[in-house]
């Protein structure tokens, strides 16, 4: 009573089954003429208009839709070919990685019904394999083909395309150093040219840096180009590299192509500043001028303001130390400041002490080595330079300078540290730092300042090495104007030099945030992406200040493009008991992009990083999309199939029409889903609510 129907039964035969294969792989999206629609919109027009003969090809034969590209999936043909818009329904066919025509066919061959029989294949695509066959049919190719027992009835899709430039590879290294020439290696590939020269643009996030101009003959395929330049700034940046699109070219989409390069310092500009000459100086002075990274200006002072020379500045090898033009007009133009064993006051510098503090504050770096003229017996305490330090000072005195020998040994942070890390493992690192000579002597200082780190100490106890952050920028002070028996003294012992190049080269990465040793660091997963694949997914390591495990901090990115500079939100994640994170970012599209990941852990900042990489095609599919009509007709002739035009008839092809059986089917209609019964529902509540109003009961 309340759900009527309809019981229909009718009888049909066991029809043999037709294939169709519809090619959903990316190359569809490419021209199927030169200023033509897409293959793929081309493949959905024809699919709307055999509507009719598919249905007549159904009365006789069970049809059975495929869509295939890398793998084999169903395809719905009716909602293709009710598709008001086929371009945009192509745009949504048309997401595969690559072309596996073999597959598919035996794929298709596998899937179907128990029972019935194939009658044949009915294969419309590009023909751009780029799997099995792109070499063409081989002979395990044509096994698999014979063994399909079904002709395959090919509609090439597009025209050939004889007319196309393509950026094919891109060779660069993975980084490169500010201020250096960088060299990329770029392939052409021109097919359908006569001819002409062709400019190679090399663009920064949409600035040129770099063009070549190539000339293109018809008779050759290949190009090498060579692009240089010289990058201006550290930091990691997307690079494209572009040809124009010629009138008449098939495929547009690969005549660019990113890449993203890391730009680091290969030479720090360091102010060494020295009060006399000494052994410690020495060697510091020949370490730093030896390394190619390194950009070193020295200055030994000997000279005050106050000596009295008796004779002109004309006469003098020595001058005066200038003052105002390093510390007031040059200061910004170095990485590092060092004061080595010096005292400001002779040389009437306390004007200029306030600068300093703010250039680090601001960024900078600065490191003060002991003597007996830094820290305490320098003046120091009380000034601007006290400020940024990691260490109290003492007022000037004869304590200034204990001269008692100290054996040095890591502290707890200093364990983790990565300024003081001469060998790999811990007890290792332990051991090569007691095997070090004693030094004979240490500054002393009062205590630390909150958030300083004591690396190295004596066996007593006392400081030896103390690093901090001041403002954005780091400090460190280094206790002893000795460290050079680390190299000296230590080879003498038949312990090499090692452990002071090592940690004085460490030292200096760390004041100048080398991004090896930040506590933060953000990896993607892999360099490049395949887009529309996989989301690209990132690895945080998340350390504090103590660069200890930042266990449970909250991490969220932020990603921007060179083509869309507007950051937008990324994905989060919480770190792990060991500081790590995975994440996630959404499906992004072919381009360059940049993420950058904040760590916060009890609402408080505790690191930020930077990570680049490239979401783009590393497949044949976009690179070597043209069509291959020539590979269907191969096809077709090994199954005994043939290739058809757009226009002819499917019931007209030669099918193979097995035996048929007879079997019974029912199907059950029901009446109430109807909209006629919805709405002769609806006017009798309607009807009934109006006169219970009229008459008063309502």
């Amino acid at each position: 009573m309340l759900e009527p129907g309809i019981e229909l039964r009718a009888e049909s035969r066991v029809r043999a089954r037709i294939a169709v294969l519809l090619d959903t792989s990316r190359s569809m999206r490419f021209p199927a003429s030169p200023g033509g629609p897409s293959r793929a919109e081309e493949l959905v027009r024809w699919v709307q208009a055999h509507k009719a003969d598919l249905e007549k090809l159904a009365s006789r034969f069970q049809v059975d839709f495929y869509g295939f590209d890398k793998e084999l999936q169903p395809a719905d043909a009716g909602r293709i070919a009710a598709a008001r818009d086929a371009r945009a329904m192509g745009e949504s066919l048309a997401q595969g990685p690559a072309t596996d025509i073999l597959a598919a066919l035996t794929g298709a061959a596998a899937a179907g019904t128990a029972g019935r029989p194939l009658a044949g294949f009915f294969l419309a695509s590009d023909g751009a394999d780029n799997a099995e066959l792109a070499e063409g049919i081989s002979g395990p190719a044509g096994t698999e083909l014979h063994k399909l027992a079904a002709p395959v009835f090919a509609l090439p899709i597009g025209a050939q395309a004889v007319k196309d430039l393509a950026v094919e590879k891109i060779a660069v290294d993975d980084f490169a150093f500010v201020r250096n020439q960088v060299t990329v290696d770029v392939t052409l590939t021109a097919r359908g040219f006569g001819s002409t020269d062709v400019p190679v643009v090399l663009k920064r996030e949409g600035q040129v840096v770099a063009q070549k101009t190539v000339h293109v003959e018809g008779d050759q395929a290949r190009y090498e180009v060579k692009l240089s330049f010289v990058p201006d700034r550290t930091g990691k940046f997307a690079f494209t590299v572009s040809v124009p699109v010629y009138q008449g070219e098939a495929l547009a989409q690969n005549n660019q192509r990113s890449f993203v390069l890391k730009v680091i310092r290969d030479r720090v500009r360091v102010l060494l500043v020295v009060g006399r000459p000494s052994w410690d100086v020495r060697f510091l002075r020949q370490l730093l001028k030896r390394d190619p990274n390194v950009d070193l200006i020295s200055f030994f002072i000997l000279r005050t303001p106050g000596d009295d020379p008796h004779s002109s500045q004309d006469e003098l090898s020595l001058i005066p130390f200038p003052t105002q033009e390093i510390f007031q007009e040059q200061l910004k133009t170095f990485d590092l400041v060092i004061f080595q064993n010096f005292n400001h006051r002779p040389y009437r510098m306390s004007q200029y002490l306030d600068g300093i503090a703010a250039y680090v504050r601001d960024g900078g770096a600065f490191a003060m080595i002991g003597g007996d003229q830094s820290f305490s017996a320098g003046d120091y305490a009380g000034t601007a330079i006290e400020d940024v330090l990691p260490v109290t000072l003492l007022p000037t005195g004869p304590t200034a300078v204990d001269e008692t020998p100290v054996q040095l040994k890591l502290t707890d942070s200093g364990r983790r540290h990565p300024l003081v890390e001469l060998a790999a493992g811990t007890a290792q690192n332990e051991q090569a730092w007691v095997r070090l000579p004693k030094l004979p002597g240490l500054n002393t200082t009062g205590p630390m300042k909150g958030g300083a780190q004591t690396l190295l100490q004596s066996s007593e106890g006392r400081p030896v090495l103390v690093v901090g952050e001041a403002g954005r920028g780091r400090v460190l002070a280094l206790l002893t104007d000795s460290s050079w028996y680390w190299s000296f003294v230590a080879a003498g012992q038949e312990l090499g030099p090692r452990a002071y190049e090592t940690f004085w080269h460490s030292a200096i990465r760390w004041l100048v945030r080398d991004p090896a040793l930040t506590p933060m660091r953000v990896t993607a997963e892999r360099p490049s992406f395949e887009p529309g694949t996989e989301p690209p997914s990132l690895d945080v390591q998340v350390r504090g200040s103590d660069y200890g495990a930042a266990a449970g901090a909250q991490v969220t990115t932020v990603v921007s493009s060179a083509e869309d500079p507007v950051p937008r939100p990324g994905g989060s994640a919480t770190a792990g008991a060991d500081g790590s994170a995975r994440i996630m970012l959404p499906p992004l599209a072919p381009g360059a992009y940049k993420v950058t990941a904040t760590a916060k852990r009890d609402g408080v900042q505790v690191g930020e990083a930077e990570e680049a990489f490239v979401v783009a095609p590393t497949a044949r599919e976009m690179i070597e999309a043209a069509p291959r009509p020539d590979l269907l007709r191969a096809i077709a002739t090994a199954t005994q199939g043939r290739v058809v035009e757009a226009d002819d008839p499917l019931l007209s092809l030669p099918w193979r029409d097995p035996q048929r059986v007879e079997v019974g089917q029912r199907t059950s209609k029901p009446l109430w889903d109807n909209w006629k019964v919805l709405a002769a529902l609806c006017l009798v509540v309607g009807v009934e609510w109006t006169l219970r109003r009229r008459w008063g009961y309502a």
